[in-house]
């Protein structure tokens, strides 16, 4: 029988009524101590120290006589050492004696099972030793199979959860203290987290047949509060509407109402998606813009708001000649002073001083004061104040009966139809001249063929510019001509150097009236009584 040369080994041998140890040296080193434990086991005679110095000295083959009578014939042997975890078991096989019966497939199998082994079994391993008899060596003849550990649930969240003011570093280098990215802004239909789910592993199994559990792992849950939008899958989260989105202890908010303090340097400038509502004051310099409604239940001083929706102002504006306010709906505020406003809706106030005021539809001025001194104040239909103008004279002036954006919108109709216009003029001598050259068959160059058809299309598209202007121009004036309705009701007094604008026509106070009705009359302002 051939064995394996790689590794050293051992082997018993009778021959001529004698038992002798047969060494054989390979790669690996022969243990004194396992050949020791060995003839122990098959209670063969042996002197330790001859066989330790024989195994230091040897070169490559060496005979022991270990006795003088011969020892039964001993059977291969096969040592197996199951892992204290029984994750593996290690064989050592130790060759048969030379009149001693090799192990089969079969018997190997059979020892693994007295052993309890019934998983992981390596065939291959099995095969490799039976064609190679590789002795007095480590192989692994089965292995369990190791669980594979999942991993916890984790919530990916898609906005900032770390909101922090922190000013903005400008491209030169200096600080921005107006934009302090305190805001994470959703629109309706953004995804604002996704739960990525538990993987709870697979059992694993020892060689003894016992599964192994991996380890336990951590569910989440998507918490979150109103204004927010499951998927079907339960595993992803949108926002319902427009507005700004949180993370407090865990859980997500989503609301289309944004609730400061103050709009001072602690928030910055506010542009938000929806309404906001400052609980004190809008400082000076800032600047608030939302595509809802803003409430201020403080003083805006000179600062600019911007909503889509209206402007609610408890306390009245400062506008400390720079602050501005306007709103798509309407304005309402404790007072105006020193600022410009502007309301698609109507503007309601307590007084207007010193201020630009415009108003879609009407102005209100009332309350305990109720004036309007000094200024520009227009509305579409009515002016409604108890006090109008001043004593001393303040530049005032009001003015009714045309909507200000359709005023805008028919002066900027203008501006385009000079425009285009003068451009038909510059370019209509360019076409007339190459029509004619054309005509008399003189053959233009291709550049200049792409130059006149280029001229021709801008003139075309200008022509037809002109003829939709001239269409909104005429419903413009249609629009602006209406004005019988349109009024300034004066409750109290009126004083001289006030200007009465309506419509088209005006009029100056050379002297003081009172509970009054300013209206247009047979072209001209005329002064009414009180209804």
């Amino acid at each position: 029988m051939a064995f394996s040369s790689k590794y050293s080994y051992f082997q018993v041998v009778n021959e001529e009524g004698k038992t002798f140890l047969k060494l054989v040296k390979g790669e690996t080193p022969i243990s004194v101590t396992e050949v020791a434990d060995y003839l122990t086991l098959n209670k063969v005679p042996f002197n330790i120290s001859e066989i330790n110095t024989a195994i230091v000295s040897l070169k490559d083959v060496a005979i022991i006589e270990l006795s003088r009578q011969k020892t039964l014939p001993i059977r291969e042997q096969c040592v197996l050492n199951v892992a204290e975890n029984k994750m593996q078991v290690i064989a050592r096989f130790y060759p048969p004696s030379n009149d001693g019966v090799s192990m089969d497939r079969n018997e190997i199998l059979s020892d693994l099972k007295f052993k309890g082994i019934v998983y992981g079994i390596d065939e291959e391993a099995i095969e490799k030793f039976l064609e190679e008899r590789a002795y007095c060596t480590n192989i692994v003849l089965a292995r369990g199979e190791e669980p594979r550990h999942g991993s916890d649930a984790y919530i990916e969240y898609l906005f900032n959860t770390d909101l922090k003011a922190r000013p903005t570093l400008q491209d030169d280098g200096s600080v921005d203290f107006f934009h302090l990215n305190i805001i994470n802004h959703v629109k309706v239909g953004d995804c604002l987290a996704i739960l990525h789910p538990e993987d709870p592993g697979d059992d694993g199994k020892d060689i003894l047949g016992n599964v192994i559990k991996p380890r336990s792992v951590k569910r989440e849950l998507l918490r979150f509060g109103r204004n927010i939008d499951l998927a079907e899958n339960r595993r992803e989260i949108y926002s319902a509407v427009d507005g700004h989105v949180t993370l407090v202890e865990g859980k997500v908010f989503v609301s289309n109402v944004m609730v400061v303090e103050n709009v001072d340097l602690s928030t910055g400038d506010i542009d938000y998606e929806g309404n906001v509502q400052v609980n004190g004051n809008v400082c000076s310099n800032f600047k608030i813009k939302a595509r809802g409604n803003v409430e201020v239940r403080g003083v805006v001083e000179g600062a600019e708001i911007e909503a889509d929706g209206s402007v609610t102002i408890a306390r009245g504006v400062n506008g400390m000649s720079k602050g501005k306010i306007k709103a798509g709906g309407n304005v309402i505020a404790q007072f105006i002073e020193n600022a410009h406003v502007e309301a698609k809706g109507y503007v309601e106030t307590g007084s207007i001083l010193h201020s630009q005021v415009t108003a879609g539809t009407e102005i209100r001025v009332g309350g305990k004061k109720g004036f309007i001194t000094g200024g520009y104040v227009c509305a579409t239909n009515l002016i409604d104040v108890k006090t109008l103008g001043a004593e001393l004279g303040a530049n005032t002036v009001v003015e009714i009966g045309i909507n200000p954006e359709t005023k805008k919108r028919y002066h900027a109709l203008e501006e385009q139809l000079k425009q285009d216009e003068k451009t038909i003029r510059s370019a209509q001598p360019v076409l007339d001249a190459a029509k004619a050259k054309i005509l008399s068959g003189v053959k233009l160059p291709p550049e200049q063929v792409k130059n006149v058809q280029e001229l021709s299309t801008v003139v075309t598209l200008k022509k037809k510019g002109i003829e939709m202007a001239r269409k909104e121009m005429a419903q413009l004036q249609e629009l602006m001509s209406v004005s019988q309705e349109a009024q300034i009701v004066v409750r109290d007094k009126v004083y001289p150097g006030t200007k009465v604008v309506i419509s088209d026509v005006s009029r100056i106070m050379k002297t003081q009236a009172q509970y009054c009705r300013f209206i247009k009359s047979q072209g001209d302002v005329t002064i009414v009584g009180m209804l």
